[in-house]
């Protein structure tokens, strides 16, 4: 059996799929490695017992945090990785966001690249992912050179209120830019109808209407006959040769305990934040005794996933909507008169069911049912800037357990940023107070891991950075790092569409100089 190919990519997520699909017109032999299968298309998968309870989707892995072990929420082992449940959020960040910013608990560094390089990828990627937005409605939004590719979703009437009343407040809601493929954009399998979804956010879907990356990326680059998926196929190391310089072996030990060797010019790794820090990490050998790319004992540190909020507002008047996930706020994320430092974003989030409200609320709130909580909620995601720290990360113990390493920061940008959420409730239809509800965060444990960035961050100077502006590692010749690992800081927004157009970027610098 041949196992020597052109290309290998590894991870199916918003880098490596997005990378199988911008790569597989190039005719080369295109090998993809995924650690899981595919998500199982069940009605159970709109099941919040068997999402956060019975956690059916979850890996069954154990990690430390404190010397305490926990079982993480994230990563997802599937074709599409964490996009097969993300929430479609499909966020430029700010041209500012690339610039070094002042925040309340110190200074968020500048990245290697500017907005400018990323521009035209992100509008690739917004095709690409399908993304409804509204030019000009966000007042934070960044240059464009083109418009959204879709029209935005459409509020429902409980959701246009909100709108209504926050702008009557002098605020600029906007749509927000979602990636979904609606029947009108000539998918099939997609449908133009919002009805069938119950749950939403952190969900998987049967239906194929989330824009993620085994839908969008993988599925079309299989229909080229250069192009092979290999599922079940988790790697478990990479083998570099004599000098050190170049990945020559790519080695995947499956869970029935066989082990196969692939090689290849070029290597895309793409396991997520995580799953490619700790690649790396225990890919030791002569010349990486530290860890693959790992003189400066970088890899896996710097990480950030921001300071997240997961809230429901009781509204004095049922809200009907049946897909809320369509307002945001920005007016807050570069502060107001009364905080002058970054506070960040706030959206609206999928609906919240009968069944998900006796999880997070076994009481009821204010004598009512919990039906009656669900059908009155709003519910919004808030996201703050968490900054990169050195101490924060993930690593190997001793004993080859995995250790997360995590020190909230930068915490009260995200306590203002409730604040102003909690003082126009009353305008807005609401009664006083929000109510947190943790269990999409998976935050138990107080590690932010729905959003993970940074643990191998670009950089020009190799003595503090793991990978340079087109995410190769320093120390590493035909290696290329396309996940969240490469960002620089964290902004304020959802990170998927940043990974997607970066990817890009680095996908038209290997065809145009390494292939």
């Amino acid at each position: 059996m041949d196992n020597t190919y052109d290309i290998i990519i590894i991870g199916t997520g918003a880098g490596g799929g997005t990378m199988a699909r911008a790569l597989a017109p190039t005719g080369k032999r295109i090998l993809i490695l995924e650690k899981g299968g595919f998500v199982p298309r069940e009605m159970d998968n709109f099941d919040p017992h068997v999402n956060w309870v019975e956690k059916r989707y979850t890996p069954n892995d154990t990690w430390y945090h404190q010397d305490q072990p926990f079982r993480p929420s994230h990563p997802h082992y599937y074709v599409g990785g964490n996009t097969k449940f993300y929430g479609s959020a499909l966020f430029r960040l700010r041209e500012k966001d690339f610039e070094e910013v002042e925040h309340y608990d110190g200074l968020s560094p500048a990245w290697p690249i500017s907005y400018a390089d990323l521009e035209p990828y992100y509008a690739i990627g917004e095709k690409w992912y399908y993304v409804h937005g509204a030019d000009g409605a966000d007042p934070t939004e960044p240059r464009r050179s083109s418009p959204y590719p879709y029209e935005p979703l459409q509020h429902e009437p409980r959701i246009q209120r909100l709108n209504d009343d926050l702008a009557n407040q002098g605020l600029h809601p906007f749509p927000i830019p979602m990636g979904m493929r609606m029947g009108h954009d000539g998918e099939d399998g997609a449908t133009s109808s919002l009805d069938l979804w119950p749950q939403f956010d952190g969900y998987p879907d049967p239906y194929e209407i989330k824009a993620d990356s085994h839908i969008v990326g993988i599925r079309p680059a299989l229909t080229y006959d250069n192009v092979t998926l290999k599922t079940n196929s988790p790697v478990d190391r990479l083998v570099a040769d004599a000098s050190g310089r170049r990945i020559e072996t790519v080695v995947v030990k499956t869970d029935a305990g066989e082990t196969i060797e692939y090689a290849a010019d070029l290597v895309i790794v793409a396991a997520g934040a995580l799953g490619s820090a700790l690649l790396f990490l225990r890919s030791q050998q002569t010349h990486h005794p530290n860890g693959l790319a790992n003189s400066t004992s970088l890899v896996g540190r710097n990480f950030m996933g921001h300071n997240n909020a997961t809230l429901i507002a009781i509204s004095k008047t049922p809200n009907d909507a049946t897909f809320e996930k369509t307002l945001a706020l920005a007016d807050y994320y570069w502060g107001d008169q009364d905080f002058k430092y970054p506070m960040g974003l706030i959206q609206m989030l999928g609906n919240f069911n009968e069944a998900l409200m006796k999880l997070e609320s076994p009481e009821p709130l204010l004598g009512m049912t919990h039906a009656e909580m669900a059908s009155h909620s709003l519910d919004f995601w808030l996201q703050s800037e968490d900054l990169p720290r050195v101490e924060n990360g993930i690593s190997y113990n001793s004993s080859g357990q995995v250790v997360f390493d995590y020190q909230a920061n930068n915490v009260e940008p995200a306590n203002q940023l409730k604040k102003r959420l909690t003082d126009f409730l009353d305008c807005v239809g609401c009664h006083p107070g929000t109510h947190a509800v943790d269990l999409y965060l998976g935050s138990m444990v107080g590690i932010p891991l729905g959003h993970t960035m940074g643990t191998m961050k670009m950089g020009t100077d190799a003595s503090q950075s793991v990978l340079d502006p087109y995410c190769q590692p320093h120390e590493l010749d035909n290696v290329f790092v396309t996940d969240g690992s490469f960002f620089a800081s964290a902004g304020a927004v959802n990170p998927t569409l940043t990974i997607i157009a970066q990817t890009l970027r680095v996908a038209d610098y290997i065809k145009s100089q390494r292939l």
